[in-house]
């Protein structure tokens, strides 16, 4: 490798934000779900989405060294994964969670990022989801932007994992519903209640009853660190929480789970979990990064860690596997009896 592919390299690295932005902008202004109605020049792309013909192009052309939109003949068309993923109402559409959640609400706190790993806070910075979530409007917008992140790995979950054995499922920190209402749909006979937030509760309550669940799905408002929890079920899910909370709390966390679970009864965790190794998953270990900006207690998790930690608690049958390709891993343990 040349010093020159190495400066590349980091050059990569250090102006990755200008991509991202590049992809904030055109969801922002709906570019590519003006490109699902086929190969446009920039002129009808800009026409499409009320831009400037220039700054159209401009756009079109950083996307396309990108990679997310293609370019033949001067036109412009969505690459396969812009056609799934950011078209909006597609199938696997979650557009709304990056151009919501993480560019409206994520990036600018990226900004406190080294008073963070500085311990140097200050009082007035945003210290946790219980203080983001205490506004009723950054409740609504990232729990909007987190439901549409959501439903695709919930179906990969209901898919992964065969719950049709069980009756009670408990949520922790389960935000709008998005895993417990596509598990009732898979398993007919589960009944989940979820824990989190009052405001976040309140939003969730309302998928639930659009979803036509209020029968099943229940909602404790609380803080889950805090809150009870009901006992007897027979599996409990911990989706991105571990990443949101202080490390210090994961081991009561695994014991809480145990002592709520029956016998057979099985805990999920799916998060963003690093190799130990520390080499990766990239993605995995910059989501880490970005949670520390408002935890700075967080741990860096990791998957022997944790596979550890599930063993101690008295877990049995324990795995810690990849889940979304190079970005979150899925623990599994089943308790003894």
């Amino acid at each position: 490798m040349t010093l020159l592919t190495k400066a590349e390299e980091i050059s990569d690295v250090a102006f990755g934000f200008m991509g991202s932005k590049a992809l904030f902008a055109a969801l922002h202004h709906g570019l590519f779900t003006s490109l699902a109605d086929g190969p446009m020049t920039a002129e009808e792309a800009a026409e499409a989405t009320g831009l400037h013909p220039e700054r159209a192009r401009t756009l079109l052309t950083a996307l396309a060294a990108l990679g997310v939109v293609a370019v033949e003949d001067g036109r412009f068309a969505n690459s396969p994964a812009a056609e799934a993923f950011l078209v909006k109402g597609a199938k696997y559409d979650f557009g709304d969670y990056l151009r919501l959640q993480v560019d409206r609400q994520m990036y600018s706190l990226l900004d406190q990022i080294e008073d963070a790993i500085a311990n140097r806070l200050p009082d007035d910075a945003t210290g946790s989801y219980a203080d983001w979530f205490s506004d009723p409007e950054e409740a609504r917008l990232y729990s909007r932007s987190q439901h549409a992140g959501s439903l695709g790995p919930a179906r990969g979950l209901a898919r992964r994992v065969d719950l049709s054995g069980g009756k009670r499922l408990l949520d922790v920190g389960g935000g709008t519903g998005a895993f417990a209402i596509t598990l009732c749909q898979a398993f007919p006979d589960l009944h989940a209640t979820v824990v989190d937030f009052p405001n976040v509760a309140t939003l969730g309550e309302a998928y639930v009853a659009k979803a036509g669940l209020k029968d099943r799905i229940t909602y404790v408002p609380g803080d889950a660190l805090r809150t009870e929890w009901p006992k007897e079920q027979d599996a409990i899910l911990m989706s991105y929480l571990f990443s949101g909370v202080p490390g210090d709390e994961h081991e009561g966390l695994l014991t809480r789970a145990y002592d709520h679970l029956v016998p057979g009864g099985r805990l999920l965790i799916h998060d963003f979990i690093v190799s130990s190794d520390r080499t990766g998953p990239k993605l995995a270990a910059l989501w880490q990064l970005q949670h520390t900006a408002f935890t700075p207690e967080a741990r860096s998790l990791d998957d022997a860690w944790l596979a550890e930690q599930l063993s101690a608690t008295g877990f049995e049958d324990v795995s810690v596997e990849p889940m979304i390709p190079g970005m979150t891993m899925l623990a599994e343990g089943v308790k003894p009896g």
